[in-house]
């Protein structure tokens, strides 16, 4: 059973404020990449819509990092919430531990919850998807209900279960998904940011944090080397990372189109427009439909079970067939 308890929050460690990239093995070498790059930072979200977890090293699976979207808040329907509607679920911030996720909340005592304990089986719908899940029990779902203010339950992903991404995207290749809304992982540059905010300090707007973009995985220059371009995300085919367990392949497939979440602020649940609004002036994309879109979904591909950490190498080339 799920219980609540007092628990104060562990700090979180800082990341080294250098990143200097491990060589390349051979397996990447046979290609001249185009870029090479680094990962700045590593982002879990444990629960769909909640805060995510910024981490040193996350384990990838073909459904992407490990316990990421594992879990999803549900309403009496089996219907998934999320902060378009719940602007507080950005307040709910998880923390993993060896064996337990410890929820914590303004004004809630903190819930701890068995990463490898669930309750009863269930179908709930995320998007156009039903799909088996497992309910997390009274407790959870009485927290949520209290903190939310509506009738709420917490679910737990089947793994059993395969939720493929769009072949509209990635064609003959399966990318694999728990409650993610399509795709197991999202890419974005420390430069697209940092061109992002230029814009908005420019307009006399505050800068915002990679956090308002929600990416697994962040890119940036190594220390010595290349100098990724504003979405040069956009413009890559395969990321070779280098991991300790040889080198794995992110394909990048589809981009991320914006709905209104990255206006709501992270730290304080408020909405504000100038995040969209910003995106609107120029990052229109016609592949779908003049939406405006910020980073890059991805797949894994071949082998999985591979240790991601940052200031890990990666390599790519560019591919400019349909930019």
């Amino acid at each position: 059973m799920n219980n609540a308890s007092t628990d104060s929050p562990v700090p979180t460690p800082e990341l080294t404020p250098e990143l200097k990239p491990e060589p390349v093995p051979d397996s990447t070498t046979r290609f001249t990449p185009d870029i090479t790059a680094v990962i700045s930072r590593l982002f879990v979200y444990p629960i769909k819509s909640c805060a995510g977890v910024e981490v040193k090293e996350a384990l990838l699976l073909d459904t992407g990092l490990e316990f990421d979207r594992a879990w999803m808040v549900v309403d009496e329907n089996g219907e998934f919430l999320t902060q378009r509607e719940l602007p507080r679920m950005a307040l709910v911030k998880p923390q993993l531990k060896y064996f337990e996720m410890v929820l914590r909340a303004p004004g809630m005592l903190a819930l701890h919850i068995k990463l490898n304990e669930v309750e009863a089986p269930c179908r709930v719908t995320v998007w156009d998807d039903q799909v088996p899940a497992f309910d997390m029990g009274p407790v959870a779902a009485q927290w949520f209900t209290d903190f939310l203010g509506q009738t709420a339950r917490l679910v737990r992903f089947d793994p059993s279960y395969k939720r493929l991404s769009s072949r509209q995207w990635t064609g003959d290749l399966d990318g694999f998904n728990q409650f993610s809304d399509g795709y197991p992982v999202l890419v974005v540059s420390q430069a697209s940011l940092e061109q992002f905010n230029d814009k908005l300090t420019a307009a006399g707007s505050t800068a915002v944090d990679m956090a308002r973009f929600r990416p697994n995985i962040v890119i940036d220059n190594p220390v010595d080397g290349n100098r990724l371009l504003p979405h040069d995300e956009d413009r890559l085919e395969l990321l070779h990372v280098t991991t300790d367990q040889g080198t794995v392949q992110i394909k990048l497939v589809k981009p991320c189109a914006r709905c209104p979440i990255p206006n709501i602020d992270p730290l304080t649940a408020l909405s504000e427009h100038t995040v969209g609004d910003m995106l609107q002036t120029y990052r229109q994309d016609a592949r779908l439909g003049g939406a405006p879109t910020f980073g890059m979904n991805a797949i894994v591909l071949g082998t999985t079970d591979h240790l991601l950490k940052v200031g890990q190498a990666v390599a790519a080339n560019y591919s400019f067939g349909d930019v």
